[in-house]
């Protein structure tokens, strides 16, 4: 009896996934995926052809556009650089920003801040450029910048999908300048006047 049980669940684990099923766990990758997901490596994730994933991404396009009548979602999913990802619709950009700052008004960290005047005086720069300068992680650091509206996406590279990143015209608020050209020069603060500036492009 165990031994048909244990057939039985082997069963269910090869059976193909229902498109339903595709689309929710495709929408929960992607919820919380930091760079956008190419249809491979959905594939691979989920262990389903590259085929289906592909219709499940197309009906999910369909889906938070509203297609068929339905509601459009204050989010799509959007194709960047190779790759898929959720962003907030552009119309709801001003939205979000404004609940972020308000709902989120503590001081950012000194890591946040480090990462910040990186940004600001390398920019457009990619996580891993940024990540090398300050040799420690910054993923998390990012997605808060991000999330205050301090830095926004400049471009992605199309050779490697890296986005590259640059400051918001909210920072430019924040700090009381018209300009990157006021922020103050950078040698004059670093103990050697180019450690970790100079050596990456």
């Amino acid at each position: 009896m165990a031994e048909e049980q244990v057939a039985a669940e082997a069963q269910v684990d090869e059976a193909p996934r229902a498109p339903a099923d595709l689309e929710r766990a495709l929408e929960a990758i992607l919820m919380i995926a930091d760079e956008p997901q190419s249809l491979v490596s959905l594939a691979t994730a989920l262990g389903v052809p590259i085929p289906a994933v592909r219709q499940s991404v197309e009906r999910l396009v369909a889906d938070y556009d509203g297609a068929d009548g339905g509601a459009v979602r204050g989010f799509e999913l959007r194709e960047v650089g190779g790759g898929w990802r959720i962003y907030v619709r552009a119309a709801y950009d001003e939205i979000v920003r404004e609940f972020v700052l308000t709902q989120n008004p503590t001081k950012l960290s000194q890591a946040a801040l480090e990462t910040l005047a990186v940004i600001a005086y390398k920019q457009p720069i990619s996580r891993g450029a940024v990540a090398s300068i300050r040799a420690v992680n910054v993923d998390s650091v990012v997605r808060t910048l991000l999330g205050r509206g301090l830095i926004q996406e400049a471009y992605t590279d199309s050779e490697t999908g890296a986005i590259h990143y640059e400051t918001s015209p909210l920072l430019l608020t924040s700090l009381g300048i018209n300009s990157l050209d006021e922020l103050p020069p950078i040698s004059p603060l670093l103990a050697d006047g180019s450690d970790g500036f100079d050596d990456l492009a």
